[in-house]
């Protein structure tokens, strides 16, 4: 086990500036090199304090930006076409990547990994409530329809 100090929100974890303990793997396999946290010793501590508000400002910027993008999405209905055969199956699978571009080409800028997809990939037609995960306090759900060429 480790001790870090969180330099932004992470769910279900902390918000910036807690002192937390986690797994020493999650610790130097994610935290620590995604710049999400660093070591809880006596000089990261002082170096913290001395970067807090630009850190708290930085967490600001990037919290309204996923708000506005969020607004924008509310309420949104994105149609993919897709080959399919009897019974409304699909040949291959509708992933978050393709939900992803779908939304970036009408104008969106929404990457893979903030599509959330908990039940995997879409394998029928249909229509769907898709979770985006635009930062750690900002979710949105839009409706996507899986449509037969």
């Amino acid at each position: 086990m480790m001790n870090v100090i969180l330099l932004e929100k992470v769910n279900n974890l902390g918000d910036l500036g807690d002192e937390v303990l986690v797994k020493a793997g999650f610790a130097r396999n994610f935290l620590i090199p995604k710049g999400k946290a660093v070591q809880a010793n006596e000089a990261n501590r002082s170096v913290f304090e001395g970067r807090r508000k630009e850190l708290e400002d930085v967490a600001d910027v990037k919290l309204n930006a996923a708000q506005s993008r969020a607004d924008k999405l509310v309420d949104k209905v994105i149609t993919i076409v897709v080959k399919s055969g009897e019974e409304g199956k699909l040949y291959g699978s509708v992933g978050t990547q393709d939900i992803a571009d779908a939304l970036t080409e009408d104008g969106n800028e929404v990457v893979r990994g903030e599509v959330l997809l908990p039940d995997g990939a879409i394998r029928v037609l249909g229509e769907y409530d898709i979770d985006l995960h635009l930062y750690s306090d900002v979710s949105v759900v839009i409706k996507l329809a899986v449509v037969p060429e």
